[in-house]
């Protein structure tokens, strides 16, 4: 019983070090190709382009694949009406749980979770082409999902595409001789990223 406690010790000293979890520090930026449903067909959006960058930082448990991603992204989103582009920047904080396969050079892996996105400046309000009575308001907070997935490669550059639905109302048209909501809108961008760890 003894020698069986001893090699148990021992086992686990010895498997310690692979399991820390490891953190680490980036850089991650990309395109933006975002648009905006709205619950009913009065606006017909367009996607439009736009980028995001930012610092994010990683903890993972080598040995089991799994671990958690956070960032604070710069973020340019909104849609597109009738040749014109609506675009506001945000602040977005995505985190992720995250599950990677340990492979030697190339680590697949898919990531999801939840995120926040403050408005920082932008077309907060607009009037819409061809309906007169009608003002776009662009929200200062939204809330969404993200689904990632991608690969890293030589342990240093992750790229990934995101697929980021919006659960919360970015926008809402307004009467402009009152404030009854008239529709509102739910973003949905797709996101091209690569991240460079130091």
């Amino acid at each position: 019983m003894k020698k069986l406690k001893w090699f148990l010790f021992v086992a686990v000293l010895l498997a310690a070090p692979a399991m820390q979890a490891q953190l680490r520090f980036g850089v991650k930026g990309g395109v933006n190709i975002a648009s905006v449903k709205f619950n009913r067909d009065v606006i017909d959006s367009e996607n439009i382009t736009g980028f995001h960058i930012g610092p994010m930082i990683e903890l993972m448990i080598p040995v089991a694949g799994l671990g958690v991603d956070a960032a604070v992204v710069y973020s340019q989103k909104g849609f597109g009406l009738n040749d014109k582009g609506y675009r506001n920047d945000y602040i977005d904080v995505p985190v992720n749980l995250k599950y990677k396969i340990m492979l030697p050079l190339v680590k697949p892996y898919v990531a999801a979770g939840p995120y926040a996105s403050f408005r920082v400046s932008g077309d907060k309000l607009r009037n819409i082409p061809g309906r007169v009575t009608d003002q776009l308001k662009a929200q200062s907070f939204a809330a969404g999902l993200n689904f990632t997935a991608g690969a890293e490669v030589f342990d240093i550059v992750q790229v990934g595409l995101t697929y980021s639905l919006g659960l919360t109302d970015n926008y809402k048209t307004y009467k402009v001789d009152n404030d009854i909501i008239s529709y509102i809108g739910k973003p949905h961008t797709w996101m091209i990223s690569a991240a460079v760890f130091f």
